[in-house]
This record gives C-alpha cells, sequence and structure tokens, in this order.
C-alpha cells in the first residue's frame, strides 16, 4: 500500500499548484463547438461508429438530436445504452473505436467527429426535470449484485427499471469502482464520479450496503439462499506480482494503490512523492501513474515495458500524453533484480534487454540499472483471490484466471450470473464493464420471468 512511500518527501509544488495540473485532459465542448461539431456529422445510414460501441448507442442518432438542439433527446439516446454515458465520454478511447472508424476520417479533413467530446456534451448539459427511465411495475424479486463499480452500477439501474429490487454489496466506501478509484484524476474531475452514481440511483429501488466483501464479511451461499438471483461484479482486485526478490520492500507497489490514494486526497500536496520513479507496464493504467506522478513534482519518471510500443495495450494517444509530460519511456526491457540501499529500500531496477526470437520474447543478457526512489507496477491485475475463501464461490468455473460465463454472463452455479472485467469475454474497458452489467440484467429478467410462469 501507499504507506510504504510515507519515508519519501511530500510533493514539493504548493496545492492550488497542483490542484491545477489534474484539471480536464480535455477541455469540454462550448455550445458553439458542440454546434459545428455535429454539424460535421454525415449521420450514416448502418453508421460505422454505432457498429463498433461495445455499449450500443447509437451514435449517429444522439449527434443529430445535438445539432437539432434537443439535448435531452441526445442525452436519453445515449443513457438507454450506456447509463454510465458520462464518464464513458471521458474515459473511453474513442480514438481507437468510434473515432477510429469515423468516415470523416477518409475524406479532405482527414478528421474524425469528436464522438467523445460531443457525447460528455449532451450528458452535461442534460436538464431532466425527474430521472428519465422510470421503473416498470414492481416484479416482487430482489436481486443481490456484489461490487458497485461499472458493472454492478449499470446491471442495477436497468434491473431496477425491469421493476426488480436491487440490493448492492461494496467492499469500499464509496460506488463507482475504476471510476472513483482506477482512473487518472485529470480525466474525471469535479467529483464527476460520484455525481455520475448519485444521477444513476435516482431511478429508486436500489439500496447499497457498504464495507461488504465477498469472502469476508459476504457469503455467496447466503445472497444465493435470500435473493432471487446474484449478479458478480467483482472487477479485478489483485495485482500481478513480478515475482522478483525484494518486491515487498518499502518504495515497492502496485501503481493502482496509488492513484486511488491520489484520487481520494484532500490534498495533493500531502502525497508522498519520489524524485525518481520507475513504473513498470504497458497499458492505459502505466500511462495514468507516469503522467500522474510526473505532475505531482517528480523529477524524472521512467516507463519500461518489455516488448516495443507497435505492443503497448496503452493507445497511440495515451502513448503520446505521456511524452508530452516528458515520461521517458524505454522497451525491450524486463525487470531482473529489485535494488535496495542499505536500508533495504528501493534504490532502483536492473533491467534486461530483450529481443524476439521468432515469436518468442527472451532476454539478451544484456542488463542496465535504472535509479529510482519508487517503483510502481502496472502489469495487470487478476481476481482477488480472498473471493475464493468463500466456499461457494470457489465452485465457480474459471477461464484462465477470470469467472467463466455462457453467452448471457449465468456462471455454472443456477441463479450466479457475472460480468465485467472479472470475467473472460471481451476488454477490460469501463464501457465493456457497463455492457455486460446491462445484458447480465436482461438474462437475469428473462430468467426470473421464465421461472415464475413455469411455476
Amino acid at each position: 500500500m501507499i504507506e510504504s512511500l510515507n519515508y519519501l518527501p511530500h510533493a514539493a509544488l504548493p496545492s492550488a499548484e497542483l490542484a491545477g495540473h489534474f484539471t480536464d485532459l480535455a477541455p469540454p465542448l462550448t455550445a458553439r463547438q458542440a454546434a459545428i461539431e455535429s454539424a460535421r456529422c454525415l449521420y450514416c445510414y448502418d453508421a460505422p461508429c454505432s457498429r463498433i460501441c461495445p455499449s450500443e448507442i447509437d451514435v449517429a442518432s444522439f449527434i443529430r438530436n445535438i445539432h437539432d438542439k434537443n439535448i435531452n433527446g441526445a442525452a436519453a439516446g445515449i443513457l438507454k445504452s450506456n447509463i454510465l454515458g458520462g464518464s464513458c465520454a471521458r474515459v473511453c478511447p474513442t480514438e481507437i473505436l468510434c473515432e477510429d472508424v469515423c468516415v470523416r476520417n477518409h475524406d479532405a479533413e482527414g478528421q474524425p467527429v469528436k464522438i467523445g467530446l460531443l457525447q460528455r456534451y449532451a450528458v452535461d448539459h442534460m436538464q431532466f426535470a425527474s430521472h428519465p427511465f422510470k421503473r416498470a411495475a414492481s416484479t416482487g424479486k430482489t436481486v443481490a449484485i456484489v461490487g458497485a463499480g461499472p458493472a454492478g452500477l449499470s446491471c442495477a439501474h436497468r434491473l431496477a427499471m425491469l421493476g426488480h429490487d436491487v440490493v448492492i454489496f461494496e467492499k469500499e466506501g464509496k460506488a463507482g469502482g475504476l471510476n472513483e478509484y482506477g482512473i487518472a484524476k485529470y480525466k474525471l474531475t469535479d467529483n464527476f464520479a460520484q455525481k455520475e452514481v448519485e444521477f444513476l440511483l435516482g431511478i429508486g429501488g436500489i439500496t447499497i450496503r457498504w464495507c461488504q466483501m465477498l469472502g469476508d464479511n459476504v457469503q455467496l451461499r447466503e445472497l444465493h439462499a435470500q435473493y432471487d438471483a446474484v449478479f458478480l461484479g467483482l472487477g479485478l482486485g489483485a495485482s500481478r506480482q513480478l515475482g522478483l526478490t525484494g518486491e515487498e520492500a518499502p518504495g515497492l507497489l502496485a501503481a493502482v494503490d496509488y492513484i486511488s490514494a491520489l484520487r481520494q486526497a484532500n490534498d495533493l500536496a500531502a502525497l508522498p512523492v519520489p524524485k525518481r520513479a520507475i513504473v513498470i507496464g504497458a497499458g492505459n493504467t502505466a500511462i495514468d501513474m507516469a503522467v500522474q506522478i510526473q505532475r505531482l513534482g517528480a523529477g524524472e519518471v521512467t516507463l519500461v515495458y518489455r516488448r516495443g510500443f507497435d505492443a503497448m495495450t496503452a493507445t497511440h494517444h495515451e502513448q503520446e500524453i505521456a511524452k508530452a509530460n516528458q515520461v521517458r519511456m524505454l522497451t525491450w526491457a524486463q525487470p531482473q533484480q529489485v535494488l535496495l540501499n542499505g536500508e533495504g529500500k528501493v534504490a532502483g531496477m536492473r533491467f534486461e534487454k530483450t529481443r524476439m526470437e521468432g515469436t518468442r520474447l527472451t532476454g539478451t543478457g544484456e542488463t542496465f540499472d535504472v535509479a529510482a526512489d519508487a517503483i510502481f507496477k502496472a502489469i495487470g491485475q487478476s481476481l482477488d483471490t480472498q473471493v475464493l475463501n468463500d466456499p461457494m464461490a470457489a465452485l465457480l468455473r474459471r477461464d484462465g484466471d477470470k469467472i467463466a460465463v455462457d453467452a448471457g454472463f449465468r456462471t455454472v452455479l443456477p441463479g450466479i450470473y457475472a460480468g465485467g472485467d472479472c470475467v473472460a469475454p471481451g476488454q477490460d474497458l469501463t464501457v465493456q464493464a457497463v455492457q455486460h452489467g446491462k445484458l447480465a440484467a436482461l438474462a437475469i429478467h428473462a430468467d426470473l420471468l421464465n421461472k415464475v410462469e413455469a411455476a
């Protein structure tokens, strides 16, 4: 945890200056900009941007509504498909999804419509007198959801729309999952994750119970017995290990732990900040960590990846953000040894240069050292093994290190469903988790109705 960095100095910059480093990465559109940008859309028939959207948003339709100044209509169209459309507009990698397939990439302008910013504009400027979606007549059924992240919240909202009551069991003290604890602070500003949760809960019929953890003070067998169905939106709570001696030394920790502390900090100047930092990884979390520690005032930040830039899971857009923030990026190097000082604290890391031999990555035997006061791991996450301490959860069939589900997000245990990052299908994206929750809710609803009819 972040306590392992407490011996480091606090951020050297004044609080007000630090806060200025974490304002919106992409400033929102003004009304005039939104009007101009929406006019660029060709409103394609069978639009490729809509077809590629993981949450099936009708992109052309909501953009036309913006152009026609029907902001509530645009927002309703977005939220009908993706109830977390506001956060997804900010964090979704539109550059490799809807905007990448925009037909305007291939005309004289060569620039896609700014779909993400238009989606944000619609949701940010909606003005509904009450919640835009109404609950169906009560079914008398209650569903338990474990996890108040994007998948769990999406599932809960759709189930509430369909007339079911929902109880969410959340291990933290706030809802939102990665939107609250794991996204770079400059991507979701102004407490937006909590504002979005508050809006979502406005539909009614959803109760959240805090500090409830599966395998600890919540047992799956009890939920299964007490509720008509159970949905597991567990996320991936355990950071993968490097497998090196010294990995538990002060100064080496998971990037997600530091990002969480940063997002929850009331005063950024109170955070410990190393003069020299190493970030190990190749995804968006690695970029988020490297950029944020740089913005907090670290003197030198080095991101290291064992393959080349083309193999990084972080998009080209994210890589450019890192470069623009003076993050040094080293590729073709893998961690070999944690270097410690005389007090047993992190002093740096030794890396071995790598290369491809056919389809296999191999070390060259040549090593080099990078000095650092702190090392942040961003090498991926896996299902928290504490969850499997629950006897019934241990019976869930696994697909690799995730939970196996069918096309309806049903697990092998009758009445128990799962979705989001903890299951094998799809990508580990917020928008994908939202879609999983929505589709799982539809499957739960259909299965509960079938049970009633069968009875």
